[in-house]
């Protein structure tokens, strides 16, 4: 199996997932989400990592992440994971591994793929058929960005504040990134690349925010 890279590039957003041992449960209660996005949010701050978006599903994550630093994203991962394993072994009464080896990871290296990504993460609830609309979904950062919603564990990636410097107009462009059906081949590369750690968008070639390309139209 593939593995991502341990070294995912600084200051280059990153899109993640981790999934359940053999797609179980990670999550079976709401206080478990709340429990998890604690652990998170101590294990990001402590490693200089930026959580831009994330959707937490019954059985995996999903996250888009700016490390700060090499090796950040492993180590705050890392950290979160096993203090998540701890707890939910000691409530479940059950032992042994919880998630499913390494979490697979893709540096995402242009801005047409960085707002993908963003709608992928926000759309998994309703690809699930766990709601017909992302607002809808409490575990997610999708209220954040569409609504205004207080979220504590989102840093919003300089894209996306470049969308503008008001923020009710903010929210309307980035509630129209869903005004428009994914493209079924465009789900397919980021599913495809994150498995495979590829990055999503031009070649890595050096540090930095992803490249500039035009926004997509759905936003302007």
């Amino acid at each position: 199996m593939p593995r991502p890279p341990r070294n995912l590039v600084p200051d280059f957003p990153a899109h993640l997932t981790h999934r359940g041992n053999d797609r179980q449960d990670i999550f079976r209660r709401p206080e478990d989400f709340g429990v998890f996005k604690h652990f998170l949010k101590e294990a990001v701050d402590r490693h200089a990592v930026a959580v831009n978006a994330y959707v937490l599903m019954s059985n995996h994550i999903h996250l888009l992440l700016t490390p700060r630093e090499p090796f950040a994203i492993s180590r705050a991962l890392h950290s979160a994971s096993r203090r998540y394993t701890g707890y939910f072994n000691a409530r479940y009464e059950r032992t042994g591994i919880l998630w499913e080896g390494r979490f697979h990871a893709s540096p995402v290296t242009a801005e047409r793929y960085l707002f993908a990504c963003y709608r992928y993460i926000d759309m998994n609830p309703v690809r699930a058929g766990i709601v017909t609309d992302p607002k809808l979904y409490a575990w997610s950062s999708h209220c954040f960005y569409a609504a205004g919603a207080k979220d504590s564990l989102v840093t919003p990636h300089p894209a996306i504040l470049e969308l503008s410097e008001e923020p009710s107009r903010r929210q309307d462009r980035y509630r129209a990134l869903f005004c428009t059906h994914s493209d079924p081949a465009e789900l397919d590369l980021i599913r495809n690349a994150c498995k495979a750690g590829r990055a999503v968008g031009s070649n890595l070639t050096s540090k930095g925010r992803p490249r500039k390309e035009m926004v997509p139209d759905t936003i302007i």
